[in-house]
């Protein structure tokens, strides 16, 4: 195997996370939209340790502990700013 065949296969990676990633987003948004229906608070701290536990403790790596906290973190970040939004913003996509 040489490096052209392994960036190929990081490219295949990455658009299947490109795709996970947004997917994740469009469920974020929903969630955000029900909180504020329901009157609940968009950022819960437990959850967000609760998940970061969950994820560290099944990380079977290479990643660190460390590193796929920091990688989540700041996923977390970007849900919580699409949960915070009015509503769904259209995209003209063909996903």
């Amino acid at each position: 195997m040489d490096i052209h065949e392994l960036r190929r296969q990081i490219d295949a990676i990455d658009d299947q996370l490109l795709k996970l990633f947004n997917e994740r987003a469009r469920l974020a948004q929903k969630i955000g939209l029900l909180k504020k229906a329901q009157g609940l608070p968009i950022y819960v701290p437990s959850r967000e340790e609760e998940i970061l536990e969950r994820l560290q403790r099944e990380n079977p790596g290479p990643l660190s502990p460390e590193a796929i906290k920091r990688l989540y973190q700041q996923l977390m970040e970007e849900s919580k700013r699409l949960e915070q939004e009015e509503e769904l913003p259209e995209h003209n996509c063909s996903c």
